[in-house]
C-alpha cells in the first residue's frame, strides 16, 4: 500500500517532470548554443555552465508562480515579441566576423540565455506543474537533475553548428515558432481567436509567421553586415 502510495506521488510524478524537460531542453539548448556559438573555447563550456544552471534555478522560481503569471493578459505576447527579436539579433550575429567578435563576450552570452529561458520558460512551466500536482519538493528535485540534460544538449549542438552552420539558422527558426504559439495563448486574445479564428491554431498560422519575420529580418540584417564589411 505504501508503495502504490509513494509510486503514484512521487515516482511517476518524476517520471513525467523529466519526461517533460527532456522534451523542453531542446529549445533551450538550442539558444544556449547559439548565444555561445561565438566564443572561445573555454569561455564557450563557462557560459553552457552559468547560463543553464541560472536558467534552470530561474525555471524554477518560475514553475513555482507558473499559474498566477501566465493569467496575467499581455505577459505572452510581449514574451513572444522579445522572443522574436532574440532570434533575429542571433541570427543577424552570424553576418560578419566584425560583428561577431564586438558583440561576443561572456556576459552577453549569459544574458542572452537568461532572457531566452525566461521567455520561453513562460509558455511551457505549466505542463510541469501540473505534473508535480503540487509538490514543491518534488517539482525541485525533478527540474535540478534536468541541468545536466540541458547542458549536455547545449554542448552537443554547439559542436554539430561547427560541422553544420545551418543548424543556427534552424535555431533561429525555432525560437520564431515558440513565440508564435505563445502570442496565440495569451489569456488578452486567446478568446477572441477560439470564438472568430480558431484556424489560428489548428492552421499554425501565428507560428509560421513569426517563423517568417524571424528568418527573413535576420537574413536582411545578416546581408547588410556583410555588406559594410566587405
Amino acid at each position: 500500500m505504501d508503495f502504490a502510495l509513494t509510486l503514484n506521488e512521487f515516482w511517476i510524478p518524476l517520471g513525467q517532470i523529466l519526461l517533460v524537460n527532456i522534451v523542453l531542453s531542446g529549445d533551450n539548448a538550442v539558444v544556449i548554443a547559439l548565444a555561445a556559438r561565438s566564443l572561445p573555447p573555454q569561455q564557450q563550456k563557462l557560459a553552457i555552465m552559468w547560463g543553464s544552471g541560472a536558467a534552470i534555478a530561474m525555471r524554477i522560481v518560475l514553475t513555482i508562480f507558473a499559474v498566477q503569471l501566465l493569467t496575467l493578459p499581455y505577459l505572452k505576447l510581449i514574451g513572444a515579441v522579445l522572443l522574436v527579436w532574440i532570434g533575429i539579433q542571433l541570427l543577424s550575429e552570424d553576418g560578419g566576423e566584425e560583428n561577431v567578435a564586438a558583440s561576443s563576450t561572456l556576459g552577453a552570452a549569459i544574458k542572452t540565455i537568461l532572457l531566452a529561458d525566461l521567455v520561453m520558460s513562460l509558455d511551457n512551466v505549466l505542463g510541469v506543474a501540473a505534473a508535480a500536482k503540487g509538490s514543491m519538493p518534488l517539482l525541485i528535485i525533478g527540474l535540478a537533475v534536468s541541468i545536466p540534460l540541458v547542458i549536455f544538449g547545449a554542448s552537443l549542438l554547439l559542436k554539430v553548428m561547427e560541422r553544420f552552420p545551418i543548424i543556427i539558422t534552424i535555431g533561429g527558426g525555432l525560437l520564431g515558432w515558440v513565440a508564435g504559439e505563445m502570442a496565440v495563448t495569451d489569456p488578452a486574445i486567446s478568446g477572441w481567436i477560439e470564438a472568430n479564428a480558431p484556424y489560428m491554431h489548428h492552421m499554425y498560422i501565428a507560428p509560421i509567421l513569426c517563423t517568417a519575420v524571424v528568418l527573413l529580418a535576420g537574413k536582411v540584417i545578416s546581408k547588410r553586415h556583410k555588406e559594410k564589411a566587405a
